[in-house]
C-alpha cells in the first residue's frame, strides 16, 4: 500500500466523533498532569500544610481517579457517550475551579466552618468524578468511530495524544505558576476542560453501537470486584477501616499509628485474596515510587535543590521521554516474555532514584525521571498484555478494570509514604538524600517479590 492510499485510508477511516473525542482528550490530560505537577507545592507553600499532610493529599488527588475508573465504563455506557462527556467536563471545570478557588475570599464560610484538611481532601477527590468517564468514553469512542482496517491505527493515535496532553500539562503549569500564581494553574486547567465541554456539545455525535451486548450495570461491577478480590467480606472491610483511619489522621498533623497496625492491615488483606489480587497488590509497590515524582520531588527540590527551579517544567521529561521512545523501547524489547518484561522496567523505575540520591541537582532530577520513564515504556504495556492474557474469557473487561487498581492504591499509599520520607529525613534527621535511597529500595523489594510471584505463584498465560 502507497503512502497516499494510507493516508487516504486513515483520512476516512474515521468518524468525526472518534477525532471530536480524542482532541478533547488532550486537554483533559493537560489539565489534569498541569493540576497535578503543581499540586505539591500549592498544598505546602500556598496553602500551609505540612509535609505528611502534603503528601496524603496528593496522593488521594492521583489515587481516587484509579479507583472510580473501574465503575466509570459502566456509568459511562449507560448515559452514553455524548451525554457523559459533556457532564465529566462541566465536573472537571467546576473541581479545577474550586481547588485554585480554596484560599478566596468567597470560600471563607466554608473553609472556617470545617478542618481545612478535609475540605480540601472533599474538593481534591472532585476531578475523579469526571476523569472516570472520561476515560472510558474516549476509549470507547475510537472503538466505535473507527473502521476495522485502521481501528489499530485509531488506538495508537489516543495514546500518542494522551501522551501529547501529559507532556504538555506540566509545561503550562510551569509557565502559569511562574506568571500568575500557582493558584492560577487551576483556573487555566478550568477554562480549558469548560471550553471541551462545549467542544462536546456542539461537535459530538454518538458514535453507531452494532449488535453491542448490553453495558454491565454498576452493581454487576461491584459484585465483579467483589469475585476477583477473593474472600471480599474479609478484604473489603479492612480496606475501608484502614483507609478511614488513613483519612482520620488528617485531623492530627503528627500523628501516626504504629507500623505494626499497618503490617497488621496488610497481612489480613493478604490472607484473604486471590492470586490474582496478590499480583496487583505487590505491583502497586512500583506505582509508589512512580508517583513520587509529583509527591516528593516537587518539594525536595524546592526545599534542598534550587527554591526558585521551574519544577513542572523539570515533569515534563516523562511525558516528552515516552512520546519519543515508547516505539523504539517496544521494538526492542517485544521478544521479552510480558512478565519479565514487567520485572525489568520495574527495576529500571526503582534504580532511576539513585542517580538524584548521588547528586542533588536539577539536572539530576531530570536525568532521574528520563531513566524512570524508561521502567514505565518496557512494562506498561507487557502489563496490560499480561492481564488480558490472564483474564478468563469473558472476563476481560473485568480484568482490565482491575489493572488500574494498583495505580489508585499506589498513590494513596505513595502519599503517605512520601510525606513521610519527606518529614523525617529532611525535616528531621536532615538528610535528604536518604529519601530516594527509602523510595529505591520499595521498588528493589517490588522486584524481587515480583520474581517471587513468577516463580512459584503465577498462573499460566
Amino acid at each position: 500500500m502507497t503512502f497516499s492510499e494510507r493516508f487516504h485510508e486513515i483520512r476516512t477511516g474515521f468518524e468525526r466523533p472518534f477525532w471530536v473525542a480524542n482532541i478533547s482528550e488532550i486537554f483533559e490530560r493537560l489539565s489534569y498532569y498541569g493540576a497535578f505537577a503543581s499540586l505539591a507545592l500549592y498544598l505546602q507553600e500556598k496553602l500551609n500544610f505540612s509535609t505528611e499532610q502534603t503528601g496524603t493529599l496528593t496522593g488521594l488527588f492521583g489515587g481516587m481517579v484509579w479507583f472510580l475508573a473501574i465503575f466509570g465504563g459502566a456509568a459511562a455506557d449507560r448515559l452514553g457517550f455524548r451525554r457523559a462527556l459533556s457532564i465529566a467536563y462541566l465536573i472537571l471545570a467546576i473541581a479545577y475551579f474550586l481547588i485554585g478557588s480554596i484560599a478566596a475570599p468567597w470560600l471563607a464560610p466554608v473553609r472556617n466552618a470545617i478542618p481545612l484538611a478535609v475540605f480540601v481532601g472533599f474538593i481534591l477527590i472532585l476531578p475523579a468524578f469526571g476523569v472516570s468517564l472520561v476515560k472510558p468514553c474516549v476509549v470507547g469512542t475510537t472503538a466505535h468511530a473507527s473502521k476495522e482496517n485502521v481501528r489499530s491505527i485509531g488506538y495508537s493515535i489516543y495514546y500518542t495524544l494522551v501522551n501529547i496532553g501529559g507532556a504538555l500539562g506540566p509545561l503550562y503549569a510551569g509557565w502559569a505558576h511562574e506568571h500568575i500564581g500557582v493558584e492560577n494553574v487551576y483556573r487555566v486547567a478550568a477554562l480549558s476542560v469548560f471550553a471541551m465541554f462545549f467542544f462536546v456539545l456542539i461537535l459530538f455525535r454518538e458514535p453507531r453501537r452494532a449488535s453491542d451486548s448490553p453495558p454491565p450495570s454498576i452493581a454487576t461491577v461491584a459484585h465483579n470486584f467483589c469475585v476477583v478480590v477473593g474472600n471480599y467480606k474479609l478484604v473489603i472491610p479492612v480496606l475501608i477501616v484502614a483507609l478511614l483511619l488513613r483519612v482520620g489522621l488528617l485531623f492530627y498533623p503528627g500523628h501516626s499509628l504504629p507500623s505494626w497496625v499497618w503490617l497488621g492491615f496488610l497481612i489480613l488483606v493478604l490472607a484473604g485474596t486471590s492470586r490474582f489480587m496478590w499480583f496487583l497488590i505487590i505491583f502497586t509497590g512500583y506505582w509508589v515510587v512512580f508517583w513520587q515524582q509529583y509527591i516528593s520531588l516537587p518539594g525536595y527540590i524546592h526545599s534542598y535543590i534550587d527554591p526558585h527551579a521551574n519544577v513542572e517544567r523539570i515533569l515534563v521529561t516523562d511525558g516528552l521521554t515516552v512520546i519519543c521512545l515508547t516505539l523504539v523501547l517496544n521494538l526492542i524489547t517485544k521478544k521479552i516474555p510480558a512478565f519479565q518484561a514487567v520485572i525489568l522496567g520495574t527495576l529500571i523505575t526503582s534504580v532511576s532514584w539513585l542517580i538524584l540520591a548521588f547528586h542533588a541537582s536539577v539536572w539530576a532530577a531530570v536525568t532521574s525521571i528520563f531513566v524512570l520513564a524508561l521502567g514505565e515504556i518496557i512494562q506498561q504495556p507487557r502489563y496490560y498484555e499480561y492481564i488480558s492474557r490472564l483474564a478468563p474469557p469473558g472476563q476481560q473487561g473485568t480484568y482490565m478494570g482491575f489493572a488500574f487498581l494498583p495505580i489508585g492504591i499506589g498513590s494513596l499509599i505513595g502519599g503517605w509514604f512520601g510525606g513521610t520520607l519527606l518529614h523525617h529525613f529532611g525535616e528531621e534527621a536532615h538528610q535528604p538524600t536518604l529519601i530516594w535511597w527509602a523510595v529505591t529500595g520499595v521498588g528493589v523489594a517490588t522486584t524481587v517479590l515480583l520474581w517471587i510471584y513468577d516463580r512459584f505463584m503465577r498462573q499460566e498465560n
